[in-house]
């Protein structure tokens, strides 16, 4: 029998324990290309997966996982490029997606942002679609119509599945693999429609100078990187917080101090808010009263803000933030 093509991949990565390799150069962007086309039998997908996990994947690897990502996608017919890059990837979180009103303050000001996510499927309730329902806003079924939503309205949703659904069906393995894989990182650097900022979220704090490095990697021009609440990009008002930033392919640290003076962890729980879809929605609308959750979208506008270069400073950044939630419409639920 004749050896498989992608057997090369799983030997590099399976050897004995002084033998296995990273994946170098060109050979990340080519395995997850036959992965994306169906050129790769289900034991290797597998087995590769599971390996590179246990091995640890590196910024090389994840950045070629995204560039053979983006060389699959439907482009759109008519292309837009959006100021803002926003992934919403932790889809098995328990807390409220208050950070979609954070995007649309940005886009009631300007800021043309893009959100991506996954529904949960398999891997459990996705708050981030059910909260933008409520708030009048569907999933766009293609890059083509995202591009249509951000001339509308500066703000347009899709799911993985609508512009990369090779991808999105990795997703769904972690409950045959038990464990999550890299899809579930370098998802979040994808940017399908290169907007030349991101701001993205890290579970674990390790995680942050990882995505820097992809982010450099890849060339993009600007990113912002912290750890959010439940790996969301949602920053808490509660506490400091440490943002990864890339400029022009230099990677530095800003230290947000928190916008809430009383230390409040013990009182505020974050995984046991109530999940009703609704209340991102009246939030905006006024009609819902929590100061803390209002504080993390100004607090999480104001990294976005940062993030595209409309503030040039924190305390510019928070105040225009501020400034952007206090005059609000609410009875205008689209950007």
């Amino acid at each position: 029998m004749q050896e498989h093509p992608f057997a090369e991949y799983t030997r590099a990565l399976g050897k004995g324990p002084k033998l296995f390799r990273d994946l170098e150069e060109h050979e990340p962007e080519t395995a997850m290309t036959m992965v994306l086309r169906g050129e790769v039998d289900p034991i290797q997908l597998g087995a590769f997966l599971l390996l590179l996990r246990r091995k640890g994947e590196t910024g090389a690897e994840l950045a070629g996982f995204v560039r053979a990502a983006k060389s699959v996608l439907a482009r759109p017919d008519d292309p837009i490029v959006p100021d803002l890059g926003w992934p919403s990837y932790a889809d098995r979180h328990r807390q409220q997606p208050w950070f979609v009103l954070s995007a649309l303050l940005l886009a009631a000001e300007g800021v043309k942002v893009l959100m991506q996510g996954i529904d949960g499927g398999s891997e459990g309730y996705a708050p981030t679609p059910a909260a933008l329902a409520q708030l009048g806003i569907h999933p766009c079924g293609s890059l083509t119509q995202a591009a249509a939503e951000l001339r509308n309205s500066n703000f347009a949703y899709i799911r993985l599945q609508g512009f990369c659904p090779d991808l999105e069906r990795l997703f769904q393995l972690r409950p045959l693999l038990g464990v999550r894989t890299a899809v579930n990182t370098f998802a979040r650097d994808i940017n399908p429609l290169d907007a030349p900022a991101q701001i993205q979220s890290v579970f674990h704090p390790p995680y942050r100078p990882l995505h820097q490095e992809i982010a450099i990697r890849l060339g993009q021009p600007r990113a912002a990187i912290f750890k959010g609440i439940g790996g969301e990009a949602q920053r808490s008002p509660l506490k400091e917080c440490v943002v990864a930033t890339v400029e022009d392919g230099q990677a530095a640290e800003e230290f947000w101090a928190p916008r809430l003076a009383e230390r409040m962890e013990t009182t505020y729980q974050w995984r046991a808010e109530d999940l009703d879809p609704r209340h991102p929605a009246l939030l905006w609308a006024g009609e819902l009263d929590n100061p803390v959750a209002e504080q993390a979208v100004i607090a999480t506008a104001a990294v976005g803000l940062r993030a595209v270069g409309r503030a040039a400073l924190i305390e510019e950044a928070e105040a225009m933030a501020e400034r952007l939630w206090r005059s609000r419409s609410p009875g205008r639920f689209r950007a």
